[in-house]
């Protein structure tokens, strides 16, 4: 099977109804333009072409469709508690952000953010990323597995569970680890997201679409809604190594840097060092483990080739 033919495989029509860029953007009715120019410095990705027309086409109308399911859940929640007899409780409204690497869900995450903290709803929304619950490097070499980061035995789903049911029970604080894409590691725990009752809770990485393994419970289970970021496998792989250059400029010439030994590479040499490692880890892990779960989610942001949703596809069942 081709490479690119895994992520973009024809979704079920009879899961999904599919609105094309203008389309979608008409769902936007009168939802205020909330972010600037200079907003968009501040959450845009590597070689990501994030400008105030992709917000406003794609993005403010779906925080709407979230603002809107945010009132929907809380409407059955109160439902529910004066069935009870009992006070109403708030519950976090959680979203779940799934994708390959360099897809750009990262930058979904971010912009979802700002963007659902300025509804007076739900002013305070977090964000975590499942990169903090991978395990140890110390930890992946033991198991051998340091090779195979980002797959899904590579990850404390255990905890990655607990801390998301502490977050659905009104725990007063669920702490999140965090993870350094400069040392390449988890830090230390003074170092954790600590997250506090928050309105929302964004919940952004590889595997949050996955099937858990060795839990009866899935981490999709905690999600109230779920999106899915989406691309041709072939236009992916080229957004990896242009990522992979520009970081060889920048981030990987830290002498703290895991990754400075990629720094002095000829331009050659860098992009054969990027293809091999997409060909086998990213790749592998994108058509085993990442794609497949594409058809979990309730939206799927479908890119072209300039890193630009084209298409947006939401679930009907």
């Amino acid at each position: 099977m081709e490479t690119g033919s895994v992520a973009s495989a024809p979704v079920d029509v009879g899961l999904y109804e599919s609105f094309t860029r203008d389309e979608w953007r008409a769902r936007r009715a009168a939802t205020p333009l909330t972010l600037d120019a200079g907003d968009l410095d501040e959450l845009r990705g590597l070689n990501e072409a994030l400008d105030l027309d992709e917000v406003e086409s794609v993005y403010l109308p779906l925080s709407r469709l979230l603002n809107l399911h945010v009132k929907g859940v809380r409407s059955r929640q109160a439902t529910t508690d004066e069935f009870l007899g009992r006070a109403q409780q708030p519950v976090p409204f959680v979203i779940g952000v799934a994708g390959s690497v360099a897809v750009g869900k990262s930058t979904t995450a971010r912009v979802l953010q700002a963007l659902l903290a300025r509804w007076p709803d739900h002013p305070h929304v977090d964000l975590v990323t499942t990169d903090g619950f991978l395990y140890a490097n110390d930890e992946l070499r033991r198991r051998g597995l340091l090779d195979r980061k980002g797959f899904p035995e590579s990850y404390d789903v255990r905890r990655l569970l607990q801390f998301l049911h502490d977050v659905k029970s009104g725990a007063d604080e669920a702490r999140s680890p965090t993870y350094s894409h400069l040392t390449y590691d988890v830090l230390p725990r003074d170092s954790d997201v600590v997250v506090r009752q928050p309105d929302v809770l964004i919940v952004e990485g590889l595997n949050v679409l996955q099937v858990s393994r060795g839990t009866t419970a899935f981490v999709s289970d905690f999600f109230d809604r779920s999106i899915y970021v989406d691309a041709d496998a072939d236009d992916v792989r080229r957004w990896y190594v242009e990522r992979f250059h520009t970081l060889r400029h920048t981030v990987f010439q830290r002498p703290d840097s895991y990754f400075q030994r990629y720094a002095d590479l000829t331009d050659e040499e860098a992009t054969k060092t990027a293809l091999e490692i997409w060909r086998t880890i990213n790749e592998r892990n994108l058509i085993a483990n990442i794609a497949p779960t594409r058809e979990r989610a309730d939206v799927i942001l479908r890119k072209g080739p300039d890193h630009r949703v084209t298409e947006v596809r939401l679930r009907r069942l």
